[in-house]
């Protein structure tokens, strides 16, 4: 039994690869809206009136309402209710650097006075090479339980993303905070690069390695780094089977057993897990059978023990660790398995160091300046760290944390280090200074009400509720006055919909008032580069050719699909990167192409005097030439692909999350092309899914081939969390990379441009970037869509939205000032 082509796995995985984020979509990225004030004539906010709830329709919640987990866009949004953030921005997505007594910015001929809870500095030491951030706090600011918000707070904040057992989606490690990485280590520069080395030494000597006089390590240590990575090793397969247990025990019956027997069975659970991960499979007799080592256990007396289950990886990846992690892991937002026995490794042997007497008990470049004021110091300058080191929450360490292991002239920091369990104790009962205080999550609906403590004072409406609610519901909702507002797919569809309750025809009128603005994000279509590849290298050209024939064809037929999936509600673009970003080529930059526009000799595919009907042609010619390169046996008489070169197929998977229904803009797309390639041999499986809940398990174990989403993208267009190497999932970044392009001069485009903050010089370095991207055709660049947000115009009193809502400038930016009529 094979874990990717399995019947078992098949069914298993038509649940996980779930996919359907073009309507408000799931990410990983680390984007935050802030929760700041504009107004056109700036007025003291009343106290609470309304004890009418403002009902807003959102999509299903994962429970992570915590300013340090979330990374739904809805549980953020139930998060940041509760919540204010340091960084201040305006409708372009502008810094307000001084928010505390605020500044007055024009937007489309009008002026809007912006204010936050803190002023944000930022200088950059060219002698030094140091940037410092320097946060000053609003003071008076009171969380919603009555308690001051200081600069302890931030520090707390601080010291919990910073701390080494964080795996949240936000990350401050992708910037160089001074001092950060020997804090997490709890070792110095020197010390940490004398154990790397040594841990490294002693993995390339390999577990057999027969210790010697002349190494320069002692036996202990080897014996200490084999046992460490024996465990981490292990853990991982322990992960496996807990994750199997817990979330398809239903399937135990393949082995002829019960749901009861495996929950009261510690040696079935780990046969179940070995069994459902492809790693052993029932004989005629039905008993198990190791896949690499053909050990058997009958499962009636005899049962595989954990350590059997390593022994059975272990021979399977002939005990390359990095090899199985990559593949089997669970969760790959944890630690590899390699990395974590380095870091147990150099973290064990650094403190029994006599040079590391006492630890790193603090970050250099982390301090606490007053009561009121927090200072950040960075190696270097990075254009974009200002949007992630200024952009956290000021969070209640109070509540979150452990007020008895606070100190900071001691070095106490809220909680234990390494040791985050107070605050993930707290993921489902957020707390803070934001407009509003959670009261529950009941029944799918996220019950809030008014801090009466709120900076800019009590919200006007008392009661909000956040009520999951289907897509393809909210317009009926708002109308027959179940919901009150919720974001809705500009598709022709729903505004269709929406026009036809108002008695005007329009999508604004008596009964729905409809705002419409840019995504900041677009859609795309991804491939693996590690699962559709030639060969065993991604990076190929034959690699690239054979992606470059998928995407060719795919790209000839976006015009037509979202065109009539949208309408006016959106745009095909060329680069993958969102058209709301100042970075995006333009159709009169130089250079620009329309994305898989060429052929395998450079050639342009396309005139301007052919028919739709002879592009698609075109395109199916230009795609066989790719294949051919790439190594496919090609028929001339008969006009098919033979036979794959070794490492390709002649049938891929292509996983989108049109609720079984095809109800997905890139939909057509695909049933297009996997027309067009069945007419020469190559078979394009759709696998449409109805379920989206686990969107990130499929794309976190890499086992998906091609696939449809949308990113949500930052203010600052970075590069780094998506495309950089060290993102790719299982390498301990961000985990974000999932079309695993591993390029150095892309790696080094992207840190480039992080180092300026020349716009001019950044876009120039952006568009190479892009244009690597496009040669290793791991993306198909989709559409630009435009959000649309529906109100209802007989219960809200519209007067009171935030006017000139933008693609920066959400309407819960002023949540407080709604009213209901």
């Amino acid at each position: 039994m094979n874990k990717k082509s399995s019947k078992v796995l098949a069914a298993l995985l038509a649940l996980i690869m779930c996919l359907g984020v073009f309507t408000a979509c799931q990410t990983k990225t680390t984007t935050t809206e802030t929760a700041t004030e504009a107004t056109a004539a700036p007025t003291e906010t009343a106290a609470a009136v309304e004890s009418v709830p403002l009902v807003v329709a959102e999509g299903e919640f994962s429970e992570k309402f915590s300013p340090f987990f979330a990374d739904t866009v809805y549980d953020v949004n139930a998060m940041e209710m509760t919540q204010i953030v340091m960084l201040t921005t305006d409708r372009v997505g502008g810094i307000v650097y001084n928010a505390i007594d605020g500044e007055t910015i024009a937007y489309n001929g009008t002026d809007y006075t912006y204010t936050g809870p803190c002023d944000v500095a930022v200088s950059y030491d060219e002698a030094a090479d140091v940037t410092t951030y320097t946060i000053k706090l609003k003071e008076g600011i009171l969380f919603s339980d009555g308690v001051e918000a200081t600069a302890d707070d931030i520090i707390f904040t601080y010291y919990v993303y910073a701390d080494p057992s964080y795996v949240g989606s936000t990350t401050l490690g992708s910037y160089n905070i001074i001092g950060l990485k020997n804090y997490q280590t709890q070792t110095s520069d020197d010390v940490y690069t004398k154990y790397y080395d040594m841990a490294s030494a002693i993995r390339a000597a390999g577990m057999d390695h027969v210790w010697a006089d002349t190494d320069a390590w002692t036996q202990d240590q080897q014996t200490a780094y084999w046992a460490l990575e024996t465990s981490a090793w292990i853990a991982d397969v322990q992960d496996i089977v807990t994750f199997c247990v817990n979330n398809y025990g239903a399937y135990v019956a393949d082995l002829g057993k019960t749901e009861e027997d495996l929950a009261a069975d510690e040696g079935l659970q780990v046969a179940f897990g070995m069994y459902l991960w492809g790693f052993a499979a029932p004989d005629d007799t039905g008993a198990l059978v190791g896949g690499s080592t053909g050990s058997s256990w009958d499962l009636t007396t005899t049962f595989p023990t954990i350590e059997d289950y390593y022994k059975e990886a272990y021979a399977k990846y002939a005990g390359d660790a990095d090899a199985f992690y990559s593949v089997e892991a669970v969760d790959s937002a944890a630690t590899s398995t390699v990395g974590q026995a380095m870091s147990d490794f150099i973290s064990a042997q650094a403190a029994a160091d006599p040079e590391m007497a006492g630890g790193i008990p603090s970050i250099e470049g982390i301090k606490k300046v007053d009561q009121y004021t927090v200072e950040v110091k960075t190696s270097g300058y990075e254009a974009p760290a200002v949007y992630t080191i200024c952009g956290l929450y000021v969070v209640p360490m109070h509540y979150y944390g452990d007020t008895a292991q606070y100190d900071y002239d001691n070095n106490m920091f809220g909680h234990p280090f390494g040791d985050l369990s107070l605050i993930q104790a707290k993921t489902t009962q957020p707390m803070g200074a934001g407009p509003y205080k959670f009261v529950k999550y009941e029944n799918r609906i996220c019950y809030f009400e008014a801090n009466e403590n709120y900076f800019k004072g009590a919200p006007m409406t008392e009661y909000v509720q956040f009520k999951e609610t289907i897509d393809s519901e909210i317009v009926a909702g708002i109308a027959a006055g179940t919901v009150d507002v919720g974001d809705v797919n500009g598709s022709k569809k729903n505004f269709e919909e929406v026009a036809g309750y108002n008695s005007n025809g329009e999508i604004s009128g008596d009964v729905l008032d409809t705002v419409k603005v840019d995504n900041l994000g677009y859609g795309y279509i991804g491939i693996n580069a590690d699962n559709v590849m030639v060969g065993s290298d991604p990076a190929s050209e034959q690699s690239k050719d054979l992606r470059k024939a998928l995407g060719t064809v795919l790209a000839v037929y976006r015009d037509a699909a979202y065109d009539s999936y949208y309408g006016e509600a959106a745009t095909v673009i060329n680069y993958p990167i969102s058209n709301t970003s100042w970075a995006a080529p333009q159709p009169t930059d130089e250079g620009y192409k329309v994305a898989f526009s060429t052929d395998v000799d450079g050639n342009d595919i396309y005139s301007s005097s052919m028919t739709t009907d002879e592009k698609y042609a075109a395109a199916l010619q230009a795609a066989i030439g790719y294949f051919v390169a790439a190594g496919y046996t090609y028929d001339e008489a008969t006009g098919m692909l033979t036979a794959a070169p070794e490492g390709a197929k002649l049938s891929y998977e292509a996983v989108i999350g049109g609720d079984g229904i095809g109800d997905h803009p890139s939909f057509a797309v695909l049933t297009d092309a996997a027309a067009a390639l069945a007419t020469i041999g190559f078979e394009l499986k759709i696998n449409d899914l109805t379920d989206t809940s686990v969107l990130w398990d499929m794309l976190d174990a890499s086992s998906q081939e091609l696939w449809c989403a949308a990113w949500q993208a930052t203010i600052d267009p970075d590069m780094y969390q998506v495309y950089h190497s060290s993102g790719i999932v299982g390498r301990g970044g961000s985990d974000s990379n999932h079309y695993h392009i591993d390029d150095a001069t892309l790696d080094q485009l992207i840190v480039d441009a992080r180092q300026s903050d020349d716009q001019a010089y950044r876009k120039a370095i952006y568009k190479q970037a892009l244009d690597i991207i496009a040669d290793w055709a791991v993306e198909i660049p989709a559409y630009q869509r435009q959000n649309s947000t529906v109100f209802s115009a007989e219960r809200i009193n519209l007067a009171t939205v935030t006017p000139d809502i933008t693609t920066y400038w959400s309407w819960l930016k002023e949540i407080e000032k709604v009213e209901m009529q």
